[in-house]
């Protein structure tokens, strides 16, 4: 493309935002949300099924997306502002910037419940990944951008291996214990919802951010101002998980369509390579179709009418080996579908119709390796030092604290919710000694 950069970089136009009022875009950024992958993010909401709790939580991927380029912006700018040319490169800057625009181009319908099912179906990076490394997206970002598409891909799939590895300062800022994605989502999610949770002071986190060299690596790291707002980013995640993201209703919600869409995939009736390529009502449509299984059909149905499976029975960390028992069919969901089978055909007598589910929030993984850069340090403080030292919590503090609060719940349809509780223990573990008996053999 002959265009001088200057021109691809100037605005073009402005996005009215919720949180940011003003976001303004150039041309090589609309050539990108423009591309039939990121409109495809417009159709799918950011927070699942909560609108059917939070009526006014319908704000999609597409202005998630929008809102992370945002920061990614600021953040760049205040580092830029720091350190200049010796922050990071410019191209290195640019493939960051897209990888901000384009961090959850392979997500699918629903948020994360569909991705919980392990193979055939892949992680959202690995298909963010594929996405950007061919195709329209890979076309624009050669042209347009002067990357190399395998550049910004590996800021979107860490795991990855091959190519130029990414800025380690500009991939933590994107994918870290202080990302810019958490910075967007947190209080994006909590004002769409309409709760008092959520809150983070992100203007004063990113305006701390410092770099540093320990062991010879670059680390992204705070300043002492960075440090009360680092605790507040923390608390606002775990509020949000206690009360928006693992409420009962939107967890029973998400179970039914994780069901739903385990029967398609082993009836054969979903390709899983199709599943990036579908929005939410694209979704919904295709388990209903005749050729889906009847219990996919059967949970889209209840999902469409609003009849949302109930809670039974909560099981807390608490139970002990009941609660670790259960613990374990999260990391294989083939046996928690043997054991939700078992416990559908005693209870209702006819077999399975899904009509009994486990719901098994995902174990999160919280991370506080921040690094806290001190100009002037109090006595007894050393001029750099992890987060943990400086604030006095652990990994594990917030682990155990997740621990007590992530339930375990046995949901089923409301109409046999008194029969499951009156005879949940007894139904529960012979279906859970059926399905580790049936494995080992």
């Amino acid at each position: 493309m002959n265009q001088p950069r200057e021109q691809r970089d100037a605005a073009v136009t402005v996005i009215r935002d919720q949180l940011y009022d003003r976001i303004e875009m150039n041309r090589r950024e609309l050539a990108l949300i423009s591309t039939t992958a990121f409109q495809r993010l417009e159709r799918i909401q950011q927070l699942g099924f909560a609108s059917r709790i939070w009526p006014g939580a319908r704000h999609t991927r597409f202005e998630h997306s929008l809102g992370v380029l945002f920061l990614a912006r600021r953040s760049v700018a205040h580092l830029r502002a720091l350190y200049g040319p010796d922050a990071f490169s410019a191209e290195a800057e640019r493939s960051f910037l897209a990888a901000a625009l384009l961090h959850d181009i392979g997500h699918y319908p629903f948020s994360h419940a569909i991705e919980e099912l392990g193979a055939p179906v892949m992680p959202h990076e690995v298909v963010g990944r594929a996405l950007i490394t061919s195709g329209e997206i890979a076309e624009i970002l050669r042209d347009h951008w002067d990357v190399d598409p395998p550049a910004v891909a590996a800021f979107v799939d860490g795991q990855a291996s091959g190519g130029t590895p990414p800025d380690p300062v500009l991939r933590s800022l994107l994918s870290g214990p202080l990302d810019i994605d958490k910075l967007d989502y947190l209080p994006r999610d909590a004002r769409a919802c309409g709760v008092p949770y959520g809150g983070v002071d992100t203007a004063r986190l990113i305006e701390s951010l410092r770099i540093e060299t320990i062991d010879g690596r670059r680390r992204l790291a705070i300043g002492e101002k960075g440090i009360s707002p680092t605790h507040s980013l923390i608390n606002a995640r775990q509020e949000m998980f206690d009360n928006v993201y693992w409420h009962h209703t939107n967890r029973a919600c998400m179970v039914m369509l994780l069901r739903a869409v385990q029967e398609g995939l082993i009836t054969h009736a979903i390709d899983p390579d199709n599943l990036a390529a579908v929005d939410d009502a694209g979704m919904l449509d295709l388990l209903a179709a005749d050729a889906m299984p009847l219990v996919s059909r059967t949970l889209c149905q209840a999902l469409r009418e609003r009849h949302i499976h109930k809670r039974a029975v909560q099981i807390s960390s608490r139970a002990g080996s009941l609660y670790e028992r259960l613990g374990r069919l999260y990391y294989d969901p083939a046996a928690r579908r043997r054991v939700e089978q078992a416990m559908s055909a005693a209870v209702t007598g006819n077999g399975d119709d899904g009509a009994v589910l486990i719901d098994i929030p995902k174990p999160e993984r919280w991370r506080t390796d921040v690094v806290v850069s001190f100009d002037d340090p109090p006595i007894g403080f050393e001029r750099i030092m992890t987060w943990q030292g400086v604030a006095g919590m652990t990994d594990n503090d917030l682990k155990q604290y997740e621990e007590h609060r992530r339930l375990i719940r046995i949901v089923c349809r409301a109409d046999l919710r008194n029969k499951l509780k009156a005879r949940w223990r007894e139904t529960l573990e012979a279906a859970l000694d059926s399905s580790e008996h049936g494995a080992q053999r």
